[in-house]
């Protein structure tokens, strides 16, 4: 089960990486990095992206109220 900041969260989350990936740096660092050392995914900033979807729509159904 995942609560709902956690779920608020890792959208914000995603929705960062994709900025990062058009090209806007974030001013604390990389939103890449953070998710790779976080959630232990693997690659470049696009199959990260990719992988981090796929989380993030895998625990939608799991979202604790």
């Amino acid at each position: 089960m995942i609560s709902q900041p956690e779920m608020f969260n890792m959208m914000a989350q995603k929705s960062a990486l994709k900025l990062e990936l058009q090209g806007l740096k974030m001013s604390r660092g990389s939103v890449y990095a953070h998710i790779k050392r976080t959630y232990g995914l693997r690659g470049n900033k696009q199959s990260v992206y990719t992988q981090f979807c796929e989380l993030v729509e895998r625990n939608k159904g799991e979202v604790q109220l």
